[in-house]
């Protein structure tokens, strides 16, 4: 192979190393915990074990979070979380618990992905929202109490009647006083530079990058000549 098409094929390379890429795991959060002892989650309490936590759609304020064994082959359940703001991001998941009664199992509040500043908090059934928030003296995030149901049929996109409704639930926050109010007036949505997502969108074109790549790529190739006439000129 001759040294100018070396040179072409490593300027290829280098532009293609370049392409926006975003792994899975970035795009849906997924994150394992291991929970040491029985914990509970909006509808059902999960035993001690491994479960796989992600996202099903994360492009509004009301996030859909979906929780799998930890081979992600059975679904326990689909459920509504609204974005949970912290000052500084961390370099490893979190997942924060609402206290309880001693025997009880801990409730899940909020689960935080590395790396961002603002996590999902869990959107309880309005009966466990208000027990929940006079436990821990802080306001909790509830849906109708009739949406329980749908946190456990089944729903692979977020065109499915389960997840339809629970987006179009209305949302009301708990307050130990027994007092509702809206959740905008309660709780501090993160900044909206903070929700962008991690990838471009399907329907970005990348068409700008291509462009760029070409014209280094003529570039190059024109430097190659100018190159090569010198050299046979000497």
């Amino acid at each position: 192979m001759s040294k100018s098409r070396m040179i072409v094929l490593a300027t290829i390379a280098v532009f293609c190393a370049m392409r926006p890429h975003a792994k899975a795991d970035d795009w849906d959060q997924k994150t394992v915990f291991t929970f040491s002892g029985p914990v509970e989650i909006p509808g059902q309490v999960l035993s001690a074990g491994t479960y796989v936590f992600k996202l099903l759609d994360s492009q509004s304020d009301r996030n859909v979070v979906q929780v799998f064994d930890k081979r992600e082959k059975h679904l326990y359940g689909t459920f509504l979380a609204i974005p949970d703001y912290r000052l500084k991001p961390t370099g490893k998941p979190i997942m924060t618990f609402e206290e309880r009664p001693a025997g009880s199992p801990e409730a899940v509040k909020a689960w935080f992905y590395p790396g961002l500043n603002y996590g999902n908090e869990f959107v309880y059934p309005k009966a466990k929202a208000l027990q929940l928030a006079k436990a821990n003296n802080q306001p909790v995030a509830s849906m109708p109490n009739e949406l329980a149901a749908n946190t456990t049929k089944p729903a692979t996109t977020v065109e499915e009647p389960p997840v339809i409704e629970l987006k179009q639930a209305s949302l009301k926050a708990q307050q130990p006083t027994e007092e509702e109010a809206e959740v905008a007036d309660i709780f501090v949505m993160p900044p909206v530079d903070d929700q962008l997502p991690s990838r471009l969108p399907k329907t970005a074109s990348e068409f700008p990058l291509l462009a760029a790549v070409g014209l280094v790529s003529l570039a190059c190739g024109a430097s190659l000549r100018f190159t090569d006439a010198r050299l046979k000129g000497k």
